[in-house]
């Protein structure tokens, strides 16, 4: 954006305005976007903080670039700016198999992830004491390649970032309690299998959460299949760049029961259609099975499961 878009925003009161920032440092950031003219972000963020629009923030964090002290950096310099600032997240570089001419980046390691999380963690202590909210946040990917527990809900000072995937797994889970805490249990059910297809990330908390649910159902028998990502690459593992395809190569043949559970971050906005243009119908028939598309919501989770 020029300075004369972000006048317009000014002018129209727009926002919140969400952020990649990646990094504030001028010649890191020109670098990480290989773009010369990447240079002035701070400037463009103080135009909008002294105009009062609210903003968010997001740094995709890539190993030995814009991490350790450069993530200092950029913490530092966007927490100067709150409470307009509202908040940041730092999410972990995702890489594809199509990497042919392009700058040689890696995944994090289970270590490095814990340290990125100590790190975050350090700048939310300093953070309530200056603002009283957390301000930065961890995406979940980060606990989970560590392996370490989600934090607690009241941490995600709302779950502000669940669009970057920061609290969607620990909100999903308090969801589903709250769930089955409401739901009776019918006096009479029939027996019923659902399997479950997901990213490898997420497939562990899925089978968990499958569980807290049978064991208040226990005539509900749940499946959770970790589907590979053949279409990008294996290292890419969230479930909403799974393919149509990918599903129909690794469940084709399998007994998938009375229904197929997917998430509705699998399929286009508003389409019934996968990243590779297979429909949901065209899945349906090749699989011979009725798939239900789940929501980002614990309790359709439930209601997806015990077959309401």
């Amino acid at each position: 954006m020029k300075m004369a878009d972000l006048d317009r925003i000014i002018a129209y009161k727009l926002g919140p305005i969400n952020i990649s920032v990646h990094a504030t440092n001028p010649e890191l950031r020109m670098k990480l976007l290989h773009n010369r003219f990447a240079g002035d972000i701070l400037d463009k963020i103080r135009k909008l903080y002294e105009a009062e629009i609210p903003m968010n923030a997001q740094v995709v964090s890539c190993p030995g670039l814009n991490d350790g002290p450069e993530l200092d950096r950029t913490i530092g310099d966007l927490l100067s700016f709150a409470p307009v600032m509202r908040s940041m997240s730092v999410v972990p570089v995702g890489i594809t198999k199509f990497r042919d001419g392009l700058f040689p980046l890696r995944t994090y390691t289970a270590e490095e992830a814990g340290a990125v999380i100590d790190q975050i963690e350090k700048w939310q202590d300093i953070a309530m004491e200056k603002v009283g909210n957390h301000f930065v946040q961890a995406s979940d990917e980060w606990y989970i390649l560590a392996g370490r527990p989600l934090p607690e809900a009241d941490r995600y000072d709302g779950f502000i970032q669940l669009e970057n995937g920061v609290g969607m797994l620990r909100l999903l889970k308090e969801e589903v309690l709250d769930a089955l805490e409401d739901i009776k249990k019918p006096l009479f059910m029939k027996r019923r299998k659902v399997t479950i297809a997901t990213g490898k990330l997420a497939a562990p908390f899925m089978k968990e959460l499958g569980e807290l649910i049978t064991e208040k159902f226990n005539k509900v028998t749940v499946e959770v299949v970790p589907i590979t990502n053949e279409f990008f690459g294996e290292e890419i593992t969230v479930s909403g760049l799974i393919t149509g395809q990918d599903l129909i190569s690794q469940l084709k043949g399998r007994d998938l029961g009375d229904n197929l559970l997917l998430s509705c971050t699998m399929l286009r906005a508003q389409e019934e259609v996968f990243l590779d243009d297979i429909t949901l119908s065209e899945l349906e028939s090749a699989l011979q099975v009725k798939t239900r598309i789940v929501q980002s919501d614990g309790r359709d989770f439930v209601y997806a499961i015990i077959g309401k």
